[in-house]
């Protein structure tokens, strides 16, 4: 099992930054990849971004189009943490944020059913 704990989330003003971080723990070696999420009150789970944990790629990472140039996934893997820095944010980016870990193949690295493990989620909330 793996443990995912997400922390960085609160209120912003328009423009601003939040640096969200998840920590893993537990059977860390089961994780090929993480990812962030978001889901917005009535919508779908949006992926947003994911970063290769293990094999020949490690490191590589990926970004949602709707996210590309403001958002960007990194990860410290002496800790066992990734991060999602994200600039300029918008009232539409007002969300709660989830953490994702698993072992998907490519076809489903930007799909919620790739990933196996998921945090609690943390709110973001981008003021007008």
């Amino acid at each position: 099992q793996v443990q995912l704990v997400e922390s960085g989330g609160g209120l912003v003003q328009t423009g601003g930054s939040l640096r969200l971080a998840c920590a893993a723990s537990g059977s860390t070696s089961d994780i090929h990849a993480m990812a962030w999420f978001r889901q917005a009150p009535g919508k779908e789970r949006e992926f947003l971004a994911t970063i290769r944990w293990s094999g020949g790629s490690t490191g590589n990472t990926f970004h949602a189009d709707s996210v590309k140039g403001r958002f960007a996934i990194s990860r410290d893997k002496f800790i066992n943490t990734i991060f999602l820095q994200m600039n300029s944010l918008k009232p539409e980016d007002t969300a709660v944020y989830y953490c994702a870990a698993g072992r998907p193949i490519t076809s489903s690295m930007r799909t919620v059913r790739g990933y196996g493990y998921w945090g609690q989620g943390t709110q973001v909330t981008v003021s007008s």
